[in-house]
């Protein structure tokens, strides 16, 4: 059988290739968005499961929207304003695909930046988006150029991570944010932030989200896998009530509605007394693993890399300096020879070209002796090069 059109242009995901790879014996992995698989709240959701057999209805088919304490709960924890609501997905991931099914028509303009999450790029793709690309700065996207993008006409959304973006680590400016809401309003784009790693701000002050200067033209995407567990794949979106209206239609046909047992266990999570405690403890967790990450990239390779310390999140971003041309690709092949992942730059484009002196390391998942067994590993390939 011949698969559609869309489907054939899809590049195979090279991060889920090399996690495949990754997990042989001896190598070290900083290539996945992995949380620290240690730091799951197991015990905080103890009781929830043990009390799954009171809660006979939970098993029963249920609402598309979300389990309604639940949503309650969110909506009091986030502020939601009177005009919005909320739908529970799949992880933010899902959320994504269904806002690309129920918006997107093929042709439609999507500004994303350069680079950006690999996920959104391959939704925005299958969905047969035009995708417009708008350099990075230190402080978030260049404004120049992406007022530039939106003059052209007709951009429908700008899909952006303003905390601790993935993959290049990097928050928004206050001043970015407002100027991006700005520009949004005035060219009548819909924002589309992404916030997976909002909570885990380890350094510095929280900012504004950039939808909040533009509520009426704006989708938010969070995700619970970061500060719970990836494994129960729950997300939400956050929306104007018309807008979530038509997104639960495509919800229902896409999977009917979301595990309502895993919606009830998250709200006893979220609601349980050391739940803040867990969060600050993961917090402090990461710090320690950035910064030793951090310290092992400056000690063992010095000037022939530029990596910045970020204020969260999971990831670092690493530029080769390299005097000639760089193949991040071919020296990603030899990394896993030697023992130890990561994701070329070039990964995070639409064409995926580009970015070559670039890749990212994930900080979040490996323990101190193998991130420092790993770093060590890397830094011997680069003085290769």
């Amino acid at each position: 059988m011949i698969t559609a059109s869309a489907v054939q242009k899809l590049r195979p995901s090279y991060i889920r290739e090399i996690l495949s790879a990754s997990q042989s014996d001896g190598v070290i992995s900083f290539a996945g968005g992995l949380p620290a698989t240690e730091s799951f709240p197991l015990d905080l959701m103890q009781q929830a499961f043990s009390d799954l057999t009171q809660h006979s209805g939970l098993f029963q088919y249920a609402q598309a929207q979300g389990y309604p304490p639940l949503l309650q709960h969110l909506k009091q924890s986030y502020g939601v304003i009177e005009s919005h609501d909320l739908l529970m997905t799949s992880g933010s991931q899902q959320g994504l695909d269904l806002i690309a099914r129920g918006f997107l028509n093929p042709g439609d303009k999507v500004v994303v930046e350069y680079p950006s999450y690999l996920g959104a790029l391959q939704v925005f793709q299958l969905a047969q988006a035009e995708l417009l690309t708008v350099p990075q700065l230190s402080q978030g996207p260049d404004l120049v150029k992406l007022q530039q993008l939106f003059a052209t006409g007709n951009v429908k959304f700008f899909y952006l991570i303003a905390d601790f973006h993935n993959p290049t680590g990097i928050s928004y400016s206050l001043e970015i944010r407002q100027g991006i809401a700005k520009l949004c309003r005035q060219y009548q784009v819909t924002i589309i932030e992404d916030a997976p790693y909002r909570e885990l701000r380890f350094r510095g002050e929280t900012l504004p989200m950039v939808s909040s200067f533009y509520p009426q033209g704006s989708i938010v995407l969070r995700s619970f896998s970061k500060i719970a567990c990836p494994g129960m794949r729950l997300g939400l979106i956050e929306a104007p009530k018309e807008w979530i209206q038509q997104l639960i239609k495509v919800k229902q046909i896409s999977d009917i509605h979301l595990n309502s047992v895993l919606q009830y266990v998250l709200l006893q999570l979220l609601t349980h007394p050391e739940f803040s405690e867990h969060l600050l403890k993961l917090r402090q967790l990461y710090r320690g693993r950035h910064d030793l990450m951090l310290g092992q990239i400056q000690a063992t390779m010095g000037d022939q890399v530029t990596v910045k310390p970020v204020s969260g999140g999971m990831f670092l971003w690493l530029t080769l300096n390299a005097a000639g041309p760089v193949d991040m690709l071919n020296l990603a092949e030899k990394a896993l020879e030697a023992g130890v992942a990561f994701v070329p730059g070039t990964v995070f484009t639409p064409q995926q070209d580009g970015l070559n002196a670039n890749c990212r390391l994930n900080f979040s998942h490996c323990g101190e002796e193998d991130i420092c067994i790993g770093i060590g590993r890397l830094a011997k390939l680069i003085k290769q090069q």
